[in-house]
């Protein structure tokens, strides 16, 4: 029997009015898992399910209200109709997830009424995403059905070329040119987003330093990418001598201890919440690194399950059709808008995660609610 409870976290240093946190327990299936709902402004909410072993149910909490208040500021700034949102599930994904499990957490998100749409996350995929949606009908991140309009299926790949695009405006910002050709650039995290990125910037000749904490995926690396890589340990490959720190793994890399260690000039992957803390902004501007905000950099993934969202349920929010094409032009504009906040961030003076929130809060922060054209 699937439990519920609201959660009443008004206190914790993470909250931030955010609308709705509950939790969902299920006995038979083990399931223990937290959603929470930070701002419908501008929409529905609409964030991932993150599968991950929390030591303490604090780091739970923690993290689905940083996740949920980063998408919120996300969608705004990537242009979507859409609120912030997110869902943790507790335990380790290689051994507690089962499709009954995924089929029960679809009937805690139909419990939140169209307030929360889930999608893929850090130990989640499209095959758990099929699972949840024959419980409920508020999913994205389903496989594309039929001819399509080729707006469906894994948002990784996607969010992988928006980093792409964003780390070519950090070049322009840094070195005065975007191309990343002859580079080296360091991925922390192979998984899904990180692997893509890396094809990517090997195409464009980059040389590539990569880490994982699994060695089957450094093994299928080596495999396919050969020469073009070097392998270093994930703890320590932050201080790689390279022009790009690229974090693709958990967040909280960028703290006390890692940043003064940091050589690379630039910082920008596909990680979330990657400051441990506010500060740490401007601790990566007194450094003269140009930082990328992750949620800016990384809005591909949303895009993508956004526009697949708004396609399948024929709630197109756009003037044009949704289609593969316009949606990856659309995650293109993320050069665009890093541009606007470094030159934000030059002309105030003020590191470039405060100017984000900035241009974020702007936006969603003076709209009312939209939700039911998009829920």
């Amino acid at each position: 029997m699937l439990s519920r409870k609201v959660l009443e976290v008004s206190n914790h240093p993470s909250f931030d009015n955010h609308e709705q946190i509950v939790m969902f327990e299920d006995e038979t299936t083990g399931l223990q898992a937290i959603i929470a709902v930070h701002n419908t402004n501008l929409g529905a909410s609409l964030g991932g399910c993150r599968i991950y072993p929390y030591a303490e149910l604090d780091d739970a909490i923690n993290d689905v209200l940083r996740l949920s208040k980063g998408m919120t500021y996300k969608s705004a700034l990537a242009g979507l109709p859409l609120g912030g949102g997110k869902a943790v599930i507790i335990g380790n994904p290689r051994q507690i997830k089962s499709a009954d499990m995924m089929q029960v957490f679809g009937e805690a998100v139909e419990q939140m009424d169209g307030s929360y749409i889930t999608a893929e996350d850090v130990g989640s995929t499209e095959a758990d995403m099929i699972e949840i949606a024959k419980s409920t009908s508020y999913v994205a991140g389903l496989p594309e059905i039929g001819d399509g309009e080729g707006v469906a299926g894994n948002p990784s790949p996607v969010t992988a070329y928006g980093v792409y695009c964003g780390l070519k405006a950090c070049a322009r910002e840094k070195y005065g040119d975007p191309s990343l050709s002859g580079r080296k650039v360091a991925i922390q995290g192979m998984g899904s987003v990180g692997y893509a990125l890396a094809e990517y910037l090997v195409k464009d000749g980059v040389e590539l330093f990569i880490a994982d904490i699994h060695a089957d995926v450094l093994d299928t690396a080596k495999d396919q990418f050969g020469q073009q890589i070097t392998i270093l340990n994930p703890s320590e490959i932050h201080k790689a001598d390279v022009d790009i720190f690229a974090p693709c793994a958990m967040g909280a890399g960028l703290n006390d201890w890692t940043i003064p260690e940091i050589k690379a000039g630039i910082i920008g992957g596909a990680a979330n919440n990657q400051l441990a803390e506010y500060r740490h902004d401007q601790m990566l501007k007194d450094r003269g690194i140009v930082y990328a905000p992750d949620y800016a950099i990384n809005s591909g993934g949303i895009t993508s399950v956004g526009y697949e969202y708004f396609w399948r349920t024929k709630r197109n929010p756009y003037s044009y059709e949704l289609t593969h094409d316009t949606m990856m032009a659309h995650v293109a504009r993320i050069e665009e808008t890093l541009g606007r906040i470094f030159t934000l961030s030059d002309n105030k003076g003020i590191a470039t995660g405060e100017s984000s929130d900035q241009l974020a809060e702007e936006i969603f922060k003076a709209r009312a609610s939209t939700q039911t054209s998009v829920a």
